[in-house]
């Protein structure tokens, strides 16, 4: 038997086990709860697959008899491209009539009215999928992957046909369907029935599209008060992001390793704490707000709270994201071109402005695109700063859980953010084609940078180093706020804050978590931990497959891939809600929405990573293993993998951190049961204990410091395994001779 029908053979077996013994829809309390092992003797819904029929659900029968056809055609004929050709019309049938099935038909009988007008009303509905039909839905994927494998497909590699297969059911499942789910909501009412009525009164309101602050109104509308905003904490961002790169890389600075530091700590920092420390240095009573006031007489009143407070708490956080972006493109710029410009009797300034400038581009559109998605994603410090000048993240928000609940409402703002983005990633994208920026050569490059224009240099350090001192008052901000009984009115120090958060106890010969804040933190902990591996997974699996193989779209489902970075995390909360509140994927309210919210949110950084460290990877290694028999698991398991750890390790902790500081997308996704940390503090902070708050950031800031520093000691000690000149040169004194005595 040949390894191909093992494999299949395989899929079968696993066919018929979620047929005959596993729950073929949800059961309430999760899969591992294994209540549905006494539910099959009473509950119908927990009844497997095979015995659906008899209770009514007369339906499956159709995917039944598909499987059984796949499993004639199996035993009966050889492989080749005939068999390969029926196998896939099998598992393409399959596939699309369960996923059409699921849409069709829910708990309470037919989704469209066609279903009910070509045969007839139904007996009884169904609940979402559960393990049974799942795996069940898989199985055909399988069987359509070995198909076209058969058929020669990726040279008959069945394993990459099919990692191909599950990768864009993933993405059209995880990614597509929500968003699509979206835009079919915003057209539905609270029953789900065709309603446009509701998209026409939104998309028509005056509070998202009014100008008139233009022609000497009130103010804007929220749709453009967004954008504004998003495209002055752009330009702010990469200014400030080009600053600190050019002072790191073109001058004397005596703290270029302090820059790289700060340029760490915006990550590891939860979205809302910047404002929250802004609002104590320079809210009503903000210490700074009253040393002014008390200096001057002049009250200052309530002047951070709006449009101008959320910009500079968004400069704060995202300048430094900028400047990890910027920095390596100011380093890649060729010396000997500006050594050229300078031969030919061009001046500093002319240099920096005609050569250096422009071939920054690519790094200055990818920093600015950054800050403008990252600015319309915000949530936490509009919550915090935003007052009464709300943003369209935030009016989602209140739109969801606000006292007049409005889902098309919400919807419409969601499509109208995602259409913000989406344009500005698609404009990045036809502005950077086609243009060549290359200063690298395979040449060699030992010339010296120009050096910065005086007038430059100063002007650089006239902004760096005040926002280096106002950066670290924040920061000092976060830490000395934990230690002080109430900001603002006794500063006493005490470490109230954090034994009422985090607080342990010796109780009946065990230690009891008695702080307010374990639950959440250990909820996070666990969830973090199993995101991260997963979307490390997906994405070094995905950069595979793009750098190793080839095949039809590939640079559409690269581009696909890339555009959900593009979705906006309050774009991808309300989505999933829409999306995985009914069936046929019920997840809401459970610890599985948010890791897989997680996996698709962080794979494209997953994904780019990987693709650049497997370029650097020979293809001849791949192909030597697959010479000597190793099948496509076992190369990437025994040649690519171990050749991939800083990117791994990167991917790692990228997910580690980002599924712990993330709150737009989360605060949607939360229950009562798995509540998230920094939804936990955005509740403090709505009730006013801002210490609380404040020691719980800082204990989530020094796990992540542990985390990133321990993966960090790894990479490091990977890279500087290198044996050293001292000991290969010997070794070449000592076979020269011994080559010439044979000559």
């Amino acid at each position: 038997m040949t390894r191909e029908n093992r494999r299949l053979d395989l899929t079968f077996g696993f066919g018929l086990l979620s047929l005959c013994l596993l729950p073929w829809y949800r059961a309430d309390r999760g899969f591992f709860a294994f209540e549905w092992i006494f539910g099959i003797f009473g509950d119908s819904d927990l009844f497997p697959g095979l015995f659906q029929p008899f209770v009514g659900r007369w339906w499956l029968l159709i995917g039944f008899v598909l499987f059984a056809a796949a499993f004639v055609v199996r035993m009966q004929e050889p492989p080749g491209d005939r068999r390969g050709g029926k196998l896939v019309i099998a598992g393409a049938l399959g596939v699309a009539f369960l996923t059409l099935q699921g849409l069709a038909i829910t708990i309470w009988g037919w989704s469209w009215n066609i279903g009910e007008a070509l045969f007839g009303p139904l007996p009884t509905g169904q609940p979402a999928f559960g393990a049974g039909a799942t795996i069940f839905f898989l199985c055909f994927l399988a069987i359509l992957s070995f198909g076209m494998a058969e058929r020669g497909a990726m040279k008959g590699d069945a394993f990459t046909v099919g990692a191909i297969t599950l990768l864009i059911a993933l993405v059209g499942v995880f990614v597509f369907y929500p968003i699509i789910s979206m835009f079919a909501g915003s057209f539905q009412d609270f029953h789900g029935s065709f309603n446009p009525d509701g998209f026409i009164r939104n998309i028509q309101d005056p509070a998202i599209w009014s100008l008139d602050c233009v022609i000497g109104g009130a103010r804007c509308g929220v749709a453009w008060r967004t954008l504004f905003l998003a495209l002055m904490t752009a330009t702010g961002s990469t200014l400030l992001g080009l600053a600190f790169a050019l002072v790191a890389t073109r001058t004397r600075f005596p703290a270029k390793k302090g820059l790289r530091l700060l340029s760490v700590l915006p990550i590891i920092t939860p979205p809302f704490v910047i404002g929250l420390a802004l609002t104590m240095m320079l809210g009503r009573s903000g210490f700074v707000t009253q040393w002014i006031e008390a200096l001057t007489g002049v009250e200052l009143g309530r002047w951070l709270y709006g449009l101008t407070g959320i910009w500079i708490a968004q400069v704060l956080s995202f300048t430094p994201i900028s400047f990890l972006v910027l920095i390596g493109v100011v380093e890649g710029v060729s010396p000997s071109m500006e050594e050229a410009s300078q031969t030919l009797r061009a001046g500093r300034w002319r240099t920096f402005r005609k050569v250096s400038l422009p071939l920054m581009a690519p790094g200055l559109a990818n920093a600015f695109l950054i800050g403008f998605i990252e600015s319309m994603a915000d949530f936490g410090n509009p919550l915090v700063l935003g007052g009464s000048h709300g943003v369209l993240s935030t009016e989602i928000f209140f739109a969801v859980v606000g006292a007049q609940s409005d889902p098309s409402r919400a919807a419409v703002l969601a499509i109208v953010l995602l259409t913000f983005t989406l344009s500005a990633f698609l404009l990045q994208r036809l502005w950077l084609s086609g243009r060549s920026f290359a200063t690298v050569t395979g040449k060699g490059d030992s010339g010296k940078h120009a050096a910065l224009p005086m007038p430059l240099a100063v002007l650089l350090y006239a902004v760096v180093v005040p926002w280096i001192v106002f950066t670290l008052a924040v920061y000092g901000m976060i830490v000395f706020g934990g230690f002080v009984k109430v900001w603002g009115l006794d500063h006493t120090l005490t470490l109230e804050h954090y034994a009422r958060g985090f607080s342990v106890v010796w109780r009946d010969g065990g230690l009891a978590w008695t702080g307010v804040a374990w639950n959440s933190f250990w909820t996070t902990m666990k969830i973090a931990l199993i995101a991260a591996p997963l979307t490390a997974a997906v994405g070094l699996l995905t950069a595979y497959l793009i750098v190793r193989h080839k095949f039809a779209g590939r640079d559409v489902f690269e581009f696909a891939l890339m555009m959900s970075f593009a979705i906006p995390g309050t774009v991808i909360g309300i989505s999933y809600i829409m999306a995985f509140n009914l069936p046929p994927i019920e997840m809401t309210g459970t610890a599985l929405i948010l890791i897989t919210c997680f996996v698709f949110r962080n794979m494209p950084v997953g994904v780019r990573g990987g693709v650049a460290a497997m370029s650097q990877l020979d293809k001849s290694l791949d192909e030597a293993s697959i010479t000597l028999g190793a099948g496509s698991p076992r190369t990437i398991r025994n040649v690519i993998l171990p050749l991939l750890r800083p990117a791994i390790t990167a991917a790692l902790v990228y997910s580690f951190v980002r599924a712990i500081t993330s709150i737009s997308a989360v605060i949607f996704l939360v229950s009562a049961k798995y509540n998230m940390a920094t939804a936990y503090i955005v509740g403090l902070v709505e009730n006013g204990e801002y210490g609380i708050a404040i020691a719980y950031s800082s204990v989530l800031i020094l796990v992540m410091i542990c985390v990133i520093g321990g993966m960090q000691l790894l990479v490091g000690e990977r890279r500087l395994r290198r044996e050293s000149t001292e000991v290969r040169q010997p070794k070449a004194k000592r076979v020269v001779p011994n080559l010439e005595a044979k000559a």
